[in-house]
């Protein structure tokens, strides 16, 4: 099976879900109204914002406001969402050679999940040493 056929948007997709279905309990309650998005890139405004240039450093991103800042009082103006971009995690996955797609998507997912709630990349870092 080829590479793009084995990572289509939709088998990604299935990836990511799987991942968020096996959350521990304490953390599977706050996922739930997540909207989960796999495109095949982010688009170029949101690149800008996050003062990128190439989309491939761009492998998935949390849009939203993490828990330990939202207020019941507030209005949520949009639903927090996690976006997951397919031609970056294809180029990662076949540029590391030492990971599953599976295992790359699981990664990338979880640590959006952790800005949703409200860990910064610092926070992740410490206790994901994924890089090393």
């Amino acid at each position: 099976m080829s590479v793009r056929k084995s990572a289509s948007l939709a088998v990604m997709e299935a990836m990511a879900r799987r991942t968020i279905e096996a959350l521990p309990a304490e953390f599977a309650k706050g996922a739930q109204d997540i909207v989960l998005r796999v495109e095949d890139w982010p688009e170029p405004d949101m690149l800008g914002e996050l003062g990128l240039e190439d989309a491939l450093e761009l492998t998935g991103l949390y849009d939203g406001i993490p828990m330990t800042e939202k207020s019941f009082a507030d209005p949520a103006p949009w639903p927090d969402t996690i976006w997951l971009f397919r031609e970056p995690i294809l180029a990662e996955w076949r540029d590391r050679g030492d990971v599953t797609i599976e295992d790359l998507v699981a990664h990338v997912t979880v640590h959006e999940l952790a800005h949703h709630f409200g860990w910064s990349d610092e926070d992740i870092a410490v206790i994901d040493r994924w890089w090393e």
